[in-house]
């Protein structure tokens, strides 16, 4: 599988005298045989850069505002959720998808993730101190055309309805540090900012809530006339991250995470998911850019779906769960590798299904 990202960043203060104005667009392309799609079969996933049609789109194409010394944004354009809601910085290094979008969420009919963004509005704000936040969204309900899905386009459909989420955090230990940016990405961060990034710890406690405007069939219960109940899909979640100690040398250090996220259960096959995991930062003294990532993650498959599969002859688990280990080694400043090892139980849910194990590496060239 291959990921290519092309980004491009602008000031509008600087191009063009619009003061507290940004533009950016990012455009992705992503090729190769998926490896779940076509072994593992996992409910979750194997890889967040494996993706069900191979395509080149754009993925982030938006203008914000910033107002209130940068404490207040607004934004609109092509956006993806996944760029800050529901976000773990200490979990961004696993390659498994669960650690992004969690599958009760990415499972349903189409949130704005990776590599499927829809046009919105997104609206965040910031204490005076950085400490706490609040940010809501407000997407079309189905990103792009699903008649077209090699194609990037903003459409309107009849039946696609709204989707909207929210979230609250709480980041104690970004108190005093205005230089960071209110945009959903970054570019080359200025050298306080990179010293903040390579040397302080990390300490964030959110919670969030989406939802769908539109209503679609239930996957068990139907009306008097034998037709699907007509339901909005719904969910929320919670999440703390926090730097455990340090290991001597600034830069160093072990960081814990943890969320939890719930869905309906109406229409997709996960209604339940816990992840858990562990980062270490410069796991050697001579490796200081080196990262050691473990995580664990559970999905607890929806009663409603497990119903359906018995009643068609599959026997189903309770449970699809996945463990990972990964280890990235910074070579250079613009060369990384990644070794990985994933073991995932029960893929596909069903009570027949092998274990899986998967060995490989990532390779990422930044320029």
């Amino acid at each position: 599988m291959s990921h290519l990202e092309l980004r491009l960043k602008a000031d509008l203060a600087t191009i063009a005298g619009w003061e507290g104005a940004t533009a950016y667009l990012d455009v992705l392309d992503n090729r190769g045989t998926g490896i779940n799609a076509h072994q593992t079969g996992s409910l979750m996933g194997a890889s967040n850069i494996e993706v069900p049609v191979a395509t080149t789109r754009i993925f982030h194409a938006w203008l914000q505002q910033n107002f209130l010394d940068e404490r207040l944004s607004l934004l609109a354009g092509l956006y993806p959720i996944d760029s800050e809601f529901f976000a773990m910085e200490s979990a961004s290094l696993l390659l498994h998808p669960s650690f992004g979008t969690p599958a009760d969420l990415g499972l349903t009919r189409g949130p704005s993730i990776f590599n499927n963004s829809a046009f919105g509005l997104r609206g965040k704000w910031l204490s005076t101190n950085r400490t706490v936040y609040a940010m809501g969204a407000l997407l079309d309900g189905i990103p792009n055309d699903p008649a077209r899905p090699k194609c990037t386009a903003i459409r309107f459909a009849k039946g696609d309805g709204a989707f909207v989420i929210a979230e609250l955090g709480w980041m104690p230990d970004e108190l005093g540090h205005l230089f960071e940016p209110s945009e959903p990405v970054r570019g080359l961060p200025t050298p306080a900012l990179a010293r903040h990034e390579k040397y302080s710890g990390v300490s964030k406690y959110a919670l969030g809530f989406w939802r769908y405007g539109n209503r679609v069939p239930d996957q068990l219960d139907v009306d008097t006339n034998g037709d699907p109940l007509q339901r909005r899909s719904q969910g929320a979640y919670l999440f703390a991250e926090r730097t455990l100690l340090g290991l001597g040398d600034p830069g160093r250090d072990l960081a814990a995470f943890g969320r939890y996220s719930f869905s309906d259960g109406n229409s997709t096959s996960i209604d339940r998911m816990w992840n858990l995991g562990l980062r270490l930062r410069g796991p050697a003294a001579s490796r200081p850019d080196d990262a050691l990532v473990i995580g664990w993650t559970l999905a607890r498959l929806a009663s409603k779906w497990r119903t359906v599969q018995e009643v068609a002859g599959t026997g189903t688990a309770a449970r699809e769960e996945a463990f990972e280990i990964t280890w990235r080694a910074a070579i250079t400043p613009w060369f990384v590798l990644q070794p990985n090892l994933q073991h995932i139980r029960h893929p596909g849910g069903t009570s027949a299904a092998r274990s899986a194990t998967l060995v490989g590496a990532r390779i990422e060239l930044t320029f």
